[in-house]
Formats: C-alpha cells, structure tokens, sequence
C-alpha cells in the first residue's frame, strides 16, 4: 500500500512539510469500538468528506445486533470500513490499512484483518486490566511488544478529549463521547481531509444542543490540531481524486437509492407512492428514507406487523396507487401468502427484500444471498412473480424502477432483491437526468371491454392485453367498471369465481406465460471477455458483482483469460444466458449461499456449473476469489495439456 511521494497539488495545499507526505493510489480505514462510541457516525463522515474531495468510495458498516450488547466485549464491536482510493473501486477492501480501535475488545476483534506494517491507532485509557480482562487480554497488548509488526501509535484520545471540552461544563462521561470526533480530526489531517464539511455537519446536528455541538466540534479542531503538531507520526497520507465521468455526484446508500428509485418510477407513472411495511434491519431505513418525503405524494405505513404491512400496500395497488412493501428474509416469509394474492388479482406491487443472514433470526446485522430460493419458490400453488437483484447501492435507483415499469405493465407483484452489504454500504453516484427517464404509463381502464350475452357493453376485469397478457387495472369507483377481485381462481375474461378443472389449468398456464414474457423486454446478457478466448466464466448476481469485479480485474493483470457476466433478471432469467453458459468450459457461479442460483442454472439449462459458496456474513473476498480463480484457469489448462 504504502508508496514514496511524487508531489501533488493537493500535498502542497496542506500546512504539512512536502518531504512529510506519502502519495497513495488507494487506502483501506476501519474504526471500531464499542456500538456507543460512534463508529458509523465517524466511518460516515470520513467517507463523505473523501466523497466531496472527490475520492471513488465503498464502505461496509458492521455493527451489533444486540441493541445494548455489554459495553467492552466482542459482541458489543461496532466498526466501519471505509475504502477510497483514485481510481474505479468496487470493494470497500479485504483488508484495512488503517485500524482506529478505541477499547480492547475492539482490537482484538479486529488485529486479525489489519494489513502487517498497518497504521493501528489506540485509545490507552480504554485498555485498563479490567477491559483487558473481558477479552482475554492477559498482558497490555500495547506495551507487550505483540504489536511490534504494525505502526503502532498509542494515543489516550479519552484524556486529550475530556481536556479539550472541559470548558463546556459536561461530566466526564458526556465529554468522553467525543473522542471518536478526535479521532476522526486526527485521521483528517493524517489524510489530507478538508474539516468544513463535518464543522457544518456537527454543526447542524446538535443545533438544539449548543454544549454538545461545541464540544464535538472542538475535540475535532484539537483531534486535527495534534495531528498538525505531534511528532507521532512520520508521514501523512495523500489519496488524489478519482477522474470520474463529468456530472453531479453525491454519496449515497443502497436504501436510500432504493427509497429515491421509488419516488422516481412513482413520478414517472404519476401514482401516489404507498409503503406498507413493519420494520427490520437492514430494511428499515427504506421506510425511513420514504417518509420523508410526503411532497413527492408518498405515503408511509408502519404497519402492526408483517403481514398487515403487505395487506395494506395491495390495498392501496388495488385503489390505483403504486404499493411498495419492504422487509427482509423473515418478513418475506410472513408476507408469502399476500404475495400469492397479489399474483392471483394480478396487482402491481413492488416487494424489496434487503437480505440477511438466516436462517429465523440468524444474523440479523450481516450479509447474506440465502433468500433467493424463498422469492422464487416460497409461496404455495403456481405462483410465479418476476425477480430483479441490484448489484450496487447505486444501482438500487435503476432496478426499483425497472421492477416499478415491470410491475405496472404486467399487473404483477416484483420482488427487488438487495442485501445488508448494499443497503448499508455507500459509493458514488452520478445524479441521473431525470427528464431523460422515459414514462410508466398505468394504462387505466376507463370504458368498458366487452359484451355480454345481451349484446350489452361490460367491463372484463381479466380479458388480457394480448402482447403482454396483463390484466387491465381499474380504479375502483371509475362508472361503469365495477368489478370484484380475491383469491379464488378467476374464469377466463370475467374474474368470476371458478372451480372448473380445465379453467384452472388455462389460468396457471397463462399467468406462467405472462412472467415468462418479459424476457420480451430484458436486454440480452452482455458478456466481458476482453481477448474472446476464455475458457472460464465468472457469472454472479446482486451484490457479488463488485467482489467478482475486482477479482476478475487481479486475475486479468497476473495474466489470467477470464470472461465476466452478471444477471440483474433472475426470473425470468434472459434470453441468451443459456447460450452464454454452454459458451464456456468452466461457469463459475461466486454467492453468498450454498449455491442456489447455481442450483437453478443446472436445472434449467443442464449445465455444470460451479458454485463458490460463502455464508460468512460477510460480503466474498476479492482475494481469495482471485486466487481460486487462477487455480481454475490452471487447472483447466493443464487439464487441455494433458489431453
């Protein structure tokens, strides 16, 4: 990581000596501590002031599931990974570069990762013999010599906070609560960060607080203000901007991406926007995000529980609304039911499951892929609904209104799949040019479809669009148009109740072929093999494709054929991915599961693909990826040379 400096302009705008300064193509920074210490605030900032300078960013916040877990112990860890770098990245790393540990629950739940000669900043006042004690710390890992293979840098960043705000008159528990804001003034000025974005910040959070407020703001000044005049550190650190297509960028999370995508398609199809939902990590910040927005026509329901939540974001389709339900794998599986009437009224509704770690409660705060099975397949009788996975945070805004458009079109409920690694994660993103996102159009009924028997004009709430053999969608109330609706199977055109055998066939056969019908509109799988003769196919979806991105990338620059894909439309699946996947010698399918999209991929096209399983929770390692992969392309090879 660590690289001799060739001065930039932004080394020369600091007030640190030129021959003090590292220049640095990219850099890893992971604070942890206890989950009241104020990591994610802290990693937050950080990756915002990097965003407005102008660096390419991931991040990965990792924090508790308990609400209160003990303070100083490992389950109590709270951290968050930062990644920026001057170039295109697509991970928020393996490994840190940089570890702030601010007790010593906190280091030893987190040493392991630190890159060997890593910078590793920790708080003295925090490792006391009773906190070494929680840990299994038998001697003070900081004077021990076990840290010997890491820039240490023992700071009591405690002490120095509490003498800094001591002039706000707080206790000494409420002024200790800053020194992450002295850490984080610390780590600005070690890498070239400018301090106004979090001084307007600070300022505007704690508005109401003015003691609070000021105490913060000052440990940040006096935090940057040691780093400018200590002797602790030999270097500071510079990360140039990232050239980036021209535009306006802003950082952003996958669920408020998300949450902005479902304004957005409910604009273009000029529907008032209705969110049923009940709240669940990592969902919950969608509902969050939603409400405030109620000038954008959104209205937010927090529902009783799951299953009410879904209830009543069908209801609200069935008046004309867009309904929107978010939740995560357990939610999902308590709204099973009411998906299923959504496919039998044949309703749009829009259903984001942020995936976690399962299976019941699981690991409610870590990362999985596991729900992909349960969206296909986990409702009872044929029930079929279209499946669409985002890739990035960013990419949240495009697929909700993709499945939005889908929804609306075919009559269908959408499922979105995203996942704790991407909701909570942040990157760039390019603001779009609205005005260029083409329309949704509702296409309501408005006069009646057909005769009856009398000869006379009636409304047949189920006679099908014949291209797209969707329903047509009437408001209730509209003259002419009454009609009735439920989960009993429908006769053909009129949606009366029907037990007919042959009418029942008709109509499962018929609501397949309308989900299988918009491959109609999913662009073919686009394929990156650069040289055309891999022999090797790396094929992911959802949040894999920044890990695979970068392995594919490692192994590409060792001198390794590999070729690239990645599937957003996971049902139907596109037209040419079967042609694509007998393309090659080799499919490697990357997930964080125990294989379940390669299980679909051989059923369905009866190819032997290989899947690569991790349910850690946590997102793949490019490293371990990139290595696997190059065994593959040697073995393969030697294999051909063999024969």
């Amino acid at each position: 990581m660590w690289a001799t400096c060739s001065c930039t302009p932004q080394c020369r705008e600091a007030n640190t000596p030129v021959t003090d300064v590292q220049n640095l193509d990219r850099v890893v920074i992971r604070f942890a501590g206890d989950s009241g210490d104020g990591m994610q605030l802290t990693g937050d900032r950080f990756t915002a002031d990097a965003a407005v300078f102008g660096n390419d960013i991931s991040t990965l916040p990792n924090f508790p599931a308990e609400i209160r877990a003990p303070q100083g112990t490992l389950p109590g860890v709270s951290s968050f990974q930062v990644h920026f770098a001057n170039y295109d990245i697509m991970t928020p790393g393996d490994r840190p570069d940089v570890l702030v540990a601010m007790n010593p629950a906190a280091l030893k739940a987190n040493l392991a990762d630190l890159a060997r000669g890593g910078v590793l900043i920790a708080d003295t006042a925090e490792f006391t013999k009773r906190n070494l004690a929680k840990v299994g710390y038998e001697s003070d890992p900081l004077t021990d010599g076990s840290l010997e293979d890491y820039q240490l840098h023992a700071l009591d960043l405690t002490g120095m906070t509490v003498a800094a705000v001591k002039e706000f008159g707080l206790n000494r528990k409420e002024a200790s609560r800053a020194k992450n804001m002295f850490a984080l003034g610390l780590l600005s000025w070690l890498f070239q960060r400018q301090t106004e974005g979090t001084i307007a910040f600070l300022g505007e959070k704690f508005a109401t607080k003015p003691e609070i407020r000021d105490a913060n703001i000052t440990a940040f000044k006096v935090g940057h203000a040691f780093g400018e005049t200590t002797e602790t550190f030999a270097h500071t650190y510079a990360v140039a901007p990232a050239p980036m297509p021209t535009g306006d960028y802003r950082q952003i999370s996958g669920n408020v991406a998300l949450a902005y995508g479902l304004i957005t398609a409910s604009r273009k199809a000029d529907l008032p926007l209705f969110l049923g939902a009940y709240p669940i990590t990592p969902a919950s910040d969608v509902l969050h995000e939603l409400s405030k927005h109620k000038k954008f026509g959104v209205t937010t329901f927090q529902a009783e529980d799951e299953i009410a939540g879904v209830g009543a974001a069908l209801g609200a389709s069935f008046a004309g609304h867009l309904g929107v339900t978010t939740s995560s794998g357990p939610g999902i599986a308590l709204k099973a039911e009411a998906i299923g009437l959504a496919v039998m009224t044949e309703l749009p509704l829009v259903v984001c499951d942020i995936q976690r770690a399962g299976p019941s409660t699981g690991m409610p705060t870590k990362t999985e892929q596991a729900d992909l099975l349960q969206v296909m397949y986990g409702r009872n009788g044929e029930a079929p609904v279209p499946v669409l996975a985002a890739q990035s945070p960013a990419d949240c805004f495009d697929t909700a209104i993709e499945a939005t458009r889908i929804a609306i079109t075919y009559r269908t409920p959408v499922i979105i799949l995203s996942d704790g690694y991407i909701a909570n994660g942040a990157e760039p993103w390019r603001l779009p040019d609205v005005a260029a996102i083409p329309p949704i159009d509702p296409d309501f009924a408005t006069a009646p479809n057909g005769t009856n028997a009398k000869g006379e004009e009636i409304f047949l709430p189920y006679k099908r669009n014949p291209e797209t053999l969707a329903r047509p969608w009437a408001r209730p109330g509209t003259p002419g148009l009454e009609h009735r609706i439920g989960g009993i199977e429908k006769a053909k055109d009129t949606g009366n109740v029907s037990y007919d055998p042959a009418n029942h066939e008709e109509q499962v056969r018929v609501r397949q072929a309308k989900i299988d019908g918009i491959v109609d509109v999913i662009p073919d799988l686009e394929v990156d093999d650069p040289d055309g003769d891999a022999r090797v196919l790396v094929l992911g979806w959802g949040s894999t494709y920044g890990p695979i991105t970068a392995a594919v990338r490692r192994v590409r620059k060792e001198g390794g054929s590999v070729a690239q894909t990645h599937l957003r439309h996971l049902n139907p699946f596109p037209a040419n991915l079967g042609e694509v996947l007998r393309a090659y010698d080799r499919v490697i399918v990357p997930e964080m599961n125990l294989g379940q999209l390669a299980m679909m991929l051989r059923a369905k096209y009866l190819v032997d693909v290989h899947s690569y399983s991790r349910v850690r929770g946590l997102p793949i390692s490019l490293s371990e990826l990139a290595a696997d992969l190059l065994d593959e392309i040697n073995d393969l090879s030697a294999e051909g040379n063999a024969a």
